[in-house]
């Protein structure tokens, strides 16, 4: 079945003045309209990650805070030698983490012992700086158009404002050891992924995005899955050209929890994708309160997302992930 989910094209507060969740913030929209404005403390999160994948390199970056902790991570795959990098940082109280609870644009930062992270928003798109051991990054991801946010309700107390931007080109430079790479235009894709709520103690989700050039139109696969159920929302679109289509309905995730270099598949009304892996990064932690674990095939997607006008529209040969995680946080 459809949700009934609105579409929200003015600017709006994600809490009512005690706290809990605006009946008025539930809905979807094209661009960031929520401001985020959570009080309290020790169960609000907030984050921004950027993944971003290119011919040769698998980048991902992370500006968390959990209030009571800062989790900052760097990740790094080059494609062509196999090498593989994971830097992270756990900070008390979330001390040197800047993440606004104000409408875009902004920039987020981070600073720890030995990861320094910059996501600074403008109008010509978002310059993305890291600087960790031996690897120095300066990118630009350029204005992908549409987003996609949506404001996930659990309960009045508990809700998730999630915002996706996928299929962003990305430009610059990535140093490693003293040796600098350009990242070759048109070939290397930027997603956003922007987080900000208040979680369950345990959760476990799916993430699928996808980005590139299919047959001269600039795709952008967003899915979602496990996280939502429930909620009467979702986080499914298709993206062509910048121009959002958004998919209100639940979808069914598939893929061997014992070897996930096997095929991932996402199927559902509207929708049936393969992700063909190339590689899978299996990342864990631990400490104190906080735990977690990920599993991110990435790959290349084939198949077909039906947009709302009844066009299928294909996804193959776009880049991306799918992902499985849970979360004790």
């Amino acid at each position: 079945m459809s949700s009934p989910l609105a579409e929200i094209t003015d600017a709006v507060d994600l809490c009512l003045t005690n706290g809990t969740l605006n009946p008025g913030a539930r809905g979807f929209t094209r661009r960031p309209l929520h401001r985020t404005n959570l009080t309290g403390w020790g169960r609000n999160k907030r984050w921004e990650y950027w993944g971003i994948v290119t011919p040769r390199f698998v980048l991902g970056l992370t500006i968390s805070s959990l209030d009571y902790a800062a989790v900052n991570q760097f990740y790094f795959l080059d494609r062509e030698t196999g090498e593989e990098r994971e830097l992270g940082s756990t900070v008390p109280l979330g001390r040197r983490v800047n993440l606004p609870d104000t409408l875009p644009p902004f920039t987020a930062n981070a600073t720890s012992r030995n990861v320094v992270l910059s996501f600074a928003e403008g109008g010509d798109g978002t310059v993305i700086r890291a600087s960790v051991e031996g690897i120095d990054l300066d990118l630009k991801a350029a204005p992908g158009g549409d987003s996609l946010g949506v404001v996930v309700p659990w309960s009045t107390k508990l809700f998730q404002y999630t915002l996706k931007d996928v299929a962003r080109p990305v430009t610059g430079t990535l140093t490693i050891n003293g040796e600098r790479h350009e990242l070759p235009a048109k070939t290397s894709w930027a997603v956003l992924d922007r987080g900000r709520g208040r979680w369950p103690y345990s959760s476990t989700w799916n993430w699928g995005a996808g980005s590139g050039m299919v047959r001269r139109k600039r795709v952008g696969l967003q899915l979602g899955g496990g996280w939502t159920v429930g909620t009467g929302s979702t986080e499914n679109a298709i993206f062509v050209d910048g121009h959002l289509d958004y998919i209100p309905n639940e979808l069914g995730w598939t893929f061997n929890a014992s070897d996930y270099t096997q095929p991932w598949t996402v199927v559902g009304d509207r929708v049936s994708v393969t992700l063909t892996p190339f590689h899978v990064r299996n990342a864990s932690t631990s400490a104190l309160v906080v735990s977690s674990e990920t599993h991110q095939a990435f790959g290349e997607w084939s198949g077909w997302v039906r947009r709302s006008s009844g066009k299928e529209i294909s996804v193959d040969g776009l880049v991306g992930w799918a992902e499985v995680a849970a979360n004790r946080w």
